[in-house]
């Protein structure tokens, strides 16, 4: 039977903001923590989407029956994933961009979370750092040559090697399937030397309160050298969110206004959070009266786990292992975060995105983080 139907529900009340708020729990499993803190004036677990039940929006295990198609389309340069015919994101690994990245991000009500610059002009978006793509994995040295950055011939691309695998697998009692994208990508330095190899697989499951991103990247170090990833916090496992995510912040020598809100697992929140070492970040905001959060897992399997975190208060989010010296202000010892991949070798990062509605308490954040955690390599 599910781990998912062996649970006895308890209701609890509490009031936040002047709102009623109904949020689960269950036995067996490792108390939630205390409520994080909320976006600024909206209750937790507030806003309940259309079409979207109050359990689902809270985060709870005890949902109505909901299940959604998954689906696949390719275009040239695209594969696209779609519930229920509706468009739900699409992977770009053509030639028109440096480095393959997944956009749009969106919520289960469709909400897009990402920011569209650069790949579109929206009135209103920061069109600063031209390389936060989407949702990506890139990093600012490898082997000396910087991928992070987008500046022609003087920075590395990260291109497929072909057409990316793309299917459906079976789903389970949420999903009527799960969507799982596979690429080969080679690392090219800008003057077409081959730096190294990966092989990407990104798994889907389409959720009730939003989805669950199951991200997992093998670098190979070439035959005859070895692969160094250097010490710098440009880097590694990012998302650059919609502005309307972001906290109070300055951007081009102003102070920009931002009701969003980050929560790590350690308890921490708001902009000190960055360069610091935790298992998970959440990072939401309200947006028409509904809360809408994401979350980055960093596997415990991963090297040098619990990671450093590279998110900014103007809606960059990355998971970096390797920016030591940046994050706890080693100045005299920068390359004291280097690591080492002997030659033909290979090293295995998995992350998780997990995509939800309500804040950290409401999405239960911690609960599917123990979750993933636990699943190992998929």
């Amino acid at each position: 039977m599910s781990p998912l139907r062996v649970w006895v529900r308890r209701v609890v009340v509490w009031v936040a903001c002047g709102a009623a708020v109904l949020s689960g729990s269950f036995s067996g499993l490792t108390a939630a923590p205390a409520a994080a803190p909320t976006a600024a004036g909206v209750s937790a677990g507030a806003g309940i989407a259309p079409g979207v039940s109050p359990a689902a929006s809270s985060g709870t295990r005890d949902r109505v029956p909901w299940r959604a198609t998954v689906g696949i389309e390719r275009g040239a340069g695209t594969v696209a994933v779609t519930l229920d015919g509706r468009l739900f994101t699409t992977y770009f690994f053509g030639d028109a961009a440096p480095k393959t990245y997944f956009h749009p991000i969106l919520a289960v009500d469709g909400t897009q979370l990402s920011r569209s610059y650069p790949m579109a002009d929206v009135p209103g978006e920061a069109r600063d750092h031209p390389h936060h793509r989407g949702l990506w994995f890139a990093h600012g040295s490898v082997n000396g040559v910087d991928f992070w950055a987008e500046k022609a011939g003087t920075t590395g691309r990260i291109v497929s090697t072909g057409q990316p695998t793309a299917r459906v697998d079976p789903g389970s009692d949420e999903a009527a399937g799960v969507a799982v994208i596979e690429d080969r990508r080679r690392w090219l330095a800008p003057d077409g030397r081959q730096v190294c190899t990966d092989r990407l697989s990104v798994r889907i499951t389409p959720l009730p309160n939003g989805s669950q991103w199951d991200v997992t990247i093998t670098l190979e170090a070439p035959a005859d050298a070895p692969l160094v990833l250097g010490d710098t916090k440009e880097g590694t496992f990012a998302l650059r969110l919609a502005r309307w995510m972001t906290l109070p912040h300055r951007a081009q020598g102003r102070d920009e206004p931002g009701v969003g809100q980050m929560v790590n697992s350690t308890g921490a929140s708001g902009a000190g959070i960055w360069g610091q070492r935790a298992e998970w970040v959440d990072y939401f905001a309200p947006r028409e009266g509904i809360i809408h959060g994401v979350a980055f897992f960093d596997a415990p399997t991963n090297p040098r786990h619990p990671t450093w975190w590279h998110v900014r208060d103007y809606g960059l989010f990355a998971a970096n292992p390797f920016g030591r010296h940046d994050f706890e202000g080693l100045k005299d010892q920068p390359r004291i975060g280097d690591l080492t991949v002997p030659a033909g070798q290979s090293i295995t990062f998995r992350y998780g995105v997990y995509i939800h509605l309500g804040d950290t308490a409401a999405g239960e954040v911690a609960w599917l983080y123990r979750q993933f955690a636990g699943r190992g390599q998929p």
